[in-house]
Order: structure tokens, then C-alpha cells, then sequence
């Protein structure tokens, strides 16, 4: 469906999101149906996706779908790549710079992981294009950091990381891991892992948050299938103009 998703286990991509880290500036994006579904139709610029030097297949419904082709899809989800990170000794010389949770956060993240080198990262409420946007986008370029943990919505977060390439970044790479840091300090529940092993996590989330993932699961995670159908098993061209 037009996304070049990385390949290789956990080990490997870990290793590979290290080593950009020591490098030229790079982003990584973490796509799921969701995502999949807004770039199809012409809500998030291809050029966002496609500037990314890594994807990372963060849905097993995405992986499930690969399968048909028979193709097989590695699935690393945001949440899992961000907590490997601040615990693999693999990374552990690197600074972190956390933006989008709040100080009180951050200060929780920290307390969890002591023994890493983390870095708070002013995130007021953003609106692309605006002077607050591109004051951010310029503070994050300057600042002290060889991972960039981008936590905040899609698809802001990867719009965000795009723009420091812009902005002058020079080293280092950015995550865009959404509610990674959330989940690791208790403010939201991840899904049990059953429910992941399951391929179930969206049915936990929704239930947690049916007012919030209703629209997004239930009205319009299923556009999915007809996007599978038209680029896949018809071959008709993929992403509409906005």
C-alpha cells in the first residue's frame, strides 16, 4: 500500500534506530490503520511518509493484511520500541529528548529510568504553520538530544519530525511514538498482552475510550479493507490528491 515497511526483528530495528541516532538527521514513523487509512485518502501529505528513513509497522491488522499478499510484515509497535529503548543497554550512552508529555511526565519517566539521559522538550499546543509552530520546531532543532521521543498526535508528531530536517537538524533521529510515554508512566492503559497477541488491542482501546476511538475503529478503521482491495488485489492507484 505504497509504505516501504522495514524489515527485520526487534533486535535488528532497535540496532538500526541506535545507529541513526549517531548519524545524519533521520525520522522514524510508526504506522498503523489508522494512519494507513488518512495517508490513502489525502489527509496526511505523502511527502511526510515518504521522507521518513525508517517505517516501522506498528498494527498486526496491517501485518495480517500483508499475509494475503504473502508477504510477511515485521510489527514493532511505538510503545515497545520507546520502553526497549530506555532500558537496552544497546542505548544507554544516548540523550533522550522527550516532547509532548507535560513536566510532571517527564518527571515520572525519569524517576522510572534513572539510568538513562533524558531531556524535557517544551511542547505548547501547536498548530502547524503558526509562529508557536515554528518557534517549537526551532527550539527541538536546537536542542541537546540524539533521540527524540515526538509524543505528540498524529499526525502533528510526523509532521513535526519532518519539519526539524527544515529547521537545520543536522544529527540524530526522531520517534514518532504517541502515546509511548503515556502508557509507560501509568496515565493510560495499555492493552493486556493477550489482547496484543490477539491482534485485539484496538477492541481494548476502544472500550477504555469509546468516545474518543468510536469514530476511528468502528466508522472508520474498516475503510481499511476497501483500500487492501483497491491497491492490492486490484491494483488501482493508491493515494487520492487532498
Amino acid at each position: 500500500m505504497t509504505l516501504d515497511f522495514a524489515d527485520g526483528d526487534r533486535v535488528a530495528l532497535l540496532a538500526g534506530v541506535v545507529a541513526m541516532a549517531r548519524g545524519p538527521y533521520g525520522y522514524v514513523v510508526t504506522p498503523n490503520v489508522d494512519h494507513v487509512i488518512k495517508l490513502m485518502d489525502g489527509r496526511v501529505e505523502a511527502e511526510v511518509y515518504d521522507g521518513a528513513a525508517l517505517k516501522v509497522c506498528d498494527s498486526r491488522i496491517l501485518a495480517h493484511l500483508a499475509r494475503l499478499k504473502g508477504k510477511r510484515l515485521s510489527v514493532y509497535p511505538g510503545s515497545d520500541l520507546t520502553a526497549d529503548l530506555l532500558v537496552s543497554p544497546v542505548a544507554e550512552e544516548l540523550t533522550i529528548g522527550v516532547f509532548g508529555p507535560d513536566r510532571a511526565a517527564f518527571d515520572d519517566l525519569a524517576a522510572r529510568y534513572p539510568n538513562r539521559r533524558l531531556s524535557f522538550i517544551e511542547a505548547p499546543m501547536l498548530t502547524p504553520g503558526t509562529p508557536g509552530w515554528i518557534a517549537a520546531v526551532d527550539a527541538a532543532a536546537r536542542a541537546d538530544w540524539d533521540v527524540l521521543l515526538a509524543c505528540v498526535s498524529f499526525p502533528k508528531q510526523e509532521r513535526f519530525a519532518h519539519a526539524l530536517a527544515a529547521a537545520g537538524r543536522k544529527q540524530g533521529v526522531a520517534l514518532c511514538v504517541g502515546a509511548s510515554v503515556d502508557f509507560l508512566t501509568g496515565r493510560q492503559q495499555r492493552a493486556p498482552r493477550i489482547f496484543q497477541q490477539l491482534s485485539l488491542e484496538w477492541l481494548h482501546r476502544l472500550l477504555s475510550q469509546p468516545r474518543r476511538m468510536f469514530r476511528r475503529y468502528v466508522i472508520e478503521g474498516p475503510a481499511i479493507l476497501g483500500w487492501f482491495m483497491r491497491t492490492e488485489v486490484l491494483g488501482r492507484p493508491s493515494r487520492q490528491v487532498p
